[in-house]
C-alpha cells in the first residue's frame, strides 16, 4: 500500500468568496464544484497540477469547525502552509493584489515565511524552502 494525500481542506466562512480569493489572488485553479447538501464540494489545485492534491474549501458551518478556525486565528496560527519558489516576489505580487499580511517575509533558519489573511477566516503561511528541504 502506498497512500497519498488526495484532498485536504481548509474551513472557510464563505465558499464563493474563498473560491475567488484562492483563484484570483493566490493563483490556484478551480477543480471540482459540485452540490453537496446545502454547500458545495469545492476544490482547487495548484497551477499546472490538475491532478495534484486538491484543497477543499470546506464550510465552517459546524460549531466545532468555526471554534477551531477562530481559535487558530486568535492565537496567530496558520491553518496550512503553501510553498513558493520566491517568497519576496510572491509577497510583492500579493500585496499589489490587495492581500493583507500578518507577517512579512521573515527568515527562520532554512526557511523564510510570511503569513497572510485569506479573508475567509484563516491565516495562511507561505514558505520558501532552501535547498535540502
Amino acid at each position: 500500500m502506498q497512500p497519498r494525500i488526495h484532498v485536504t481542506s481548509v474551513f472557510v466562512d464563505d465558499q464563493a468568496k474563498a473560491l475567488a480569493f484562492y483563484t484570483d489572488k493566490l493563483g490556484f485553479m478551480a477543480k471540482t464544484d459540485e452540490p453537496a447538501g446545502e454547500a458545495r464540494w469545492l476544490t482547487v489545485v495548484g497551477p499546472g497540477e490538475p491532478d495534484g492534491t486538491e484543497l477543499l474549501l470546506e464550510p465552517n458551518a459546524h460549531p466545532a469547525a468555526k471554534a477551531y478556525q477562530e481559535a487558530l486565528v486568535a492565537d496567530g496560527i496558520p491553518c496550512t502552509m503553501f510553498t513558493v519558489t520566491d517568497l519576496a516576489a510572491a509577497y510583492e505580487e500579493l500585496v499589489a493584489k490587495g492581500v493583507q499580511f500578518r507577517q512579512p517575509p521573515t527568515a527562520m533558519g532554512n526557511v523564510s515565511i510570511a503569513i497572510l489573511d485569506d479573508t475567509c477566516g484563516n491565516l495562511i503561511q507561505l514558505a520558501e524552502l532552501t535547498a535540502g528541504q
